[in-house]
């Protein structure tokens, strides 16, 4: 399993890399991305803090740990910009916390997320056929998310992203232990998106693939 969308208490997460990275381990995960919570205050608190951390777990757990971080209610005119900050940090993976129906963030962040070209557009709520279509225009994984109050809308997200060709990939989006993605969360998650085991192994090829462009073995 790969997952590329995880907190840890370098944000709202109550894990210490160490033992997310493990927990992921122990249930079979081969990736993931670290990816706290992050605008122009801590970026460059964060990152190198999480880069070492990976780094080192990479090495000793014989998986890949990313680097990565999730920009979060950022005026979206500043995503693009904040994009190019974080990669200069560190950051190998660059999640946007889309426009969940949970939460109310600024509108348009979905549609400056896609333009912006970042990795992974995370829980996009009501995801519309432009924002779709951009997405799959630039290469930008449209998140199916395990995260109960974020996935209400999984199946119009999945509907969507498949209608316009963008592709998705499913992460989950864990703060604490119990939100990783074990056999049984994912069976739940996909039953609720309308989605099956010909589904999840897309996704999973999805993210491995975009592992390997930013030079991720």
């Amino acid at each position: 399993m790969i997952d590329l969308h995880t907190h840890t208490f370098f944000s709202d997460g109550s894990l210490i890399p160490s033992e997310l990275v493990y927990t992921g381990k122990r249930i079979g995960y081969t990736g993931i991305a670290i990816t706290d919570h992050a605008d122009y205050s801590n970026y460059d608190f964060i990152l190198p803090r999480i880069s070492e951390a990976s780094k080192v777990l990479s090495a000793h757990y014989e998986l890949a740990v990313v680097p990565g971080v999730e920009l979060t209610y950022l005026p979206p005119g500043l995503i693009f910009e904040m994009s190019k900050l974080v990669k200069a940090a560190g950051a190998k993976i660059v999640v946007v916390h889309g426009e969940t129906a949970a939460e109310n963030v600024p509108p348009g962040t979905n549609l400056a997320a896609v333009k912006s070209g970042v990795h992974v557009l995370a829980h996009p709520g009501f995801l519309t056929e432009e924002e779709a279509t951009i997405a799959a225009k630039n290469n930008v994984r449209i998140e199916i998310t395990a995260r109960t109050f974020h996935g209400k809308t999984n199946a119009h997200v999945a509907k969507m992203a498949m209608k316009c060709g963008a592709k998705l990939i499913l992460n989950s989006d864990t703060h604490i232990r119990d939100h990783i993605l074990t056999p049984e969360l994912v069976k739940k998650t996909l039953d609720a998106a309308g989605l099956n085991e010909s589904h999840l192994q897309e996704m999973q090829n999805n993210a491995a693939e975009l592992l390997k462009e930013i030079g991720v073995k």
